[in-house]
């Protein structure tokens, strides 16, 4: 199950877990059946070379733009979206950009993939709302909670759709459990072990020397300076051909991500609120790690249901595990348990030709049938920010070190006024949302 096939998602797609919700239309269709969905990416990085193989899969989409601040990555889309262009006899369109501005102002682009690192989300996010582009955004949505509520405002006032790339909600195995939760399968729900990792460190990598065609300035954005070290931006090379040999490591340091309390929180805590019904609500409470008996990161719900970054195998593996009154479900990618038989999703299919999980297609065709009928995806706006919030809430009970109370109706805590200045934050001069 570490693969997934096209036909099998096609097939399920509007079965299961999804079904669960009602998907509101956004506004009149502008596409039809046979029209191309033309599209363009922002960061062209790892993850976007798997996001490419996945929607050249899908039929009725081409990727005609990218955006990059380092010159060769720039280069390396061209070669990967042209030579795919020609062997399927299109006429070739791989422009690149250095400022994602320019690709905005582009009519012909219906859509674009934001792949860029989590302190440049909310500005371009915003920015292409307000051009009228629909949005495929990499998780985690913001950076934080004021500007994951400031991109959910302007995707609603713009009338856009907006896609989050939190691919587990289009697992089979995922969703399953969910709705094996959610239809009381396992009894009364009690605690869900959601096993995410740590919070972020502070940045302590050596300063090296900048590479030529990396506009670092650029990468920065609005973020606060701190200096160049590889493993925030890898390096590739062209000839010989050498990807990244790493994920960009920007993501596990304060000054420049959420760690993974954020990276892999915008996955497991997703399923986990997803199958607890709150898409659209959050924790009351959140207890930082070492905290009088709590060992691990903990989430309360109003309901009394806990939430907890914890283990849940002899092997650490990331991923959710659901304790019932009536049973168990855990669930990672690849591999699906229960206690018992009848929690067991159906044998998943074995097809040759499928692609790896980072760039399957089942979650973007879920995105461009949700462009075509102009509703919201699987991973919506909401769903993405409140999903995303739930690791910076551990953050900023990590550094107060002490429980918070959490108000998800309005989305600020209760009576602290020194946990409040943490859910925005300052930007480089110059820089206004």
């Amino acid at each position: 199950m570490g693969k997934l096939s096209r036909r099998k998602f096609i097939r399920n797609t509007l079965v299961g877990a999804a079904g669960l919700s009602v998907l509101p239309y956004l506004k009149a269709c502008r596409f039809g059946a046979n029209d191309t969905i033309r599209l363009g990416i922002i960061g062209l990085g790892q993850q976007t070379r798997y996001l490419i193989y996945g929607f050249h899969a899908i039929p009725g989409i081409k990727i005609v733009a990218g955006c990059d601040i380092y010159d060769i990555k720039k280069e390396r889309f061209r070669m990967q979206v042209g030579a795919y262009q020609e062997e399927n006899e299109q006429k070739v369109e791989a422009d690149t950009y250095h400022h994602y501005q320019e690709l905005l102002e582009r009519e012909d682009i219906d859509a674009v993939v934001i792949c860029t690192p989590d302190h440049w989300h909310a500005f371009q996010a915003i920015d292409a709302s307000r051009a009228g582009k629909d949005i495929y955004l990499e998780k985690p949505l913001a950076f934080t909670i004021e500007e994951g509520k400031r991109i959910v405002e302007s995707v609603r006032e713009n009338n856009v759709v907006l896609g989050v790339g939190s691919q587990q909600r289009s697992d089979p195995y995922f969703r399953h459990a969910v709705d094996m939760v959610r239809n009381g399968r396992i009894g009364e729900l009690s605690r869900i072990s959601a096993h995410v990792g740590p919070p972020p460190e502070p940045y302590n990598l050596p300063e090296e020397t900048l590479p030529a065609g990396l506009d670092w300035n650029q990468w920065l954005g609005p973020n606060p300076f701190v200096h160049y070290n590889g493993d925030l931006n890898p390096p590739i090379s062209l000839d010989p051909l050498q990807h990244e040999q790493l994920w960009a490591r920007w993501r596990f340091f304060r000054e420049t991500g959420g760690g993974f309390l954020c990276d892999w929180g915008a996955h497991n805590f997703d399923i986990g609120q997803w199958a607890l019904g709150k898409d659209n609500s959050g924790p009351v409470e959140i207890i930082p790690a070492n905290y009088n008996d709590h060992e691990h990161i903990t989430f309360v719900y109003d309901n009394g249901v806990k939430m907890i970054n914890e283990p849940f195998d002899e092997h650490n593996n990331f991923g959710v595990k659901f304790w019932g009154s009536d049973g168990w479900i855990q669930v990672i990618r690849g591999n699906y348990q229960a206690s018992d038989n009848s929690l067991l999703p159906p044998a998943p299919e074995d097809e040759e030709g499928d692609i790896p999980y980072e760039g399957g297609p089942e979650h973007l065709m879920n995105f461009i049938e949700c462009v075509r009928e102009r509703k919201d995806p699987v991973a919506s706006v909401e769903t993405g920010h409140r999903s995303g919030s739930l690791g910076i809430l551990g953050n900023i009970a990590t550094d107060l070190n002490r429980p918070l109370r959490w108000n998800p109706e309005s989305e600020q805590f209760v009576n602290d006024t020194e946990a409040s200045a943490k859910l925005s934050r300052d930007y480089r001069e110059g820089y206004i949302l």
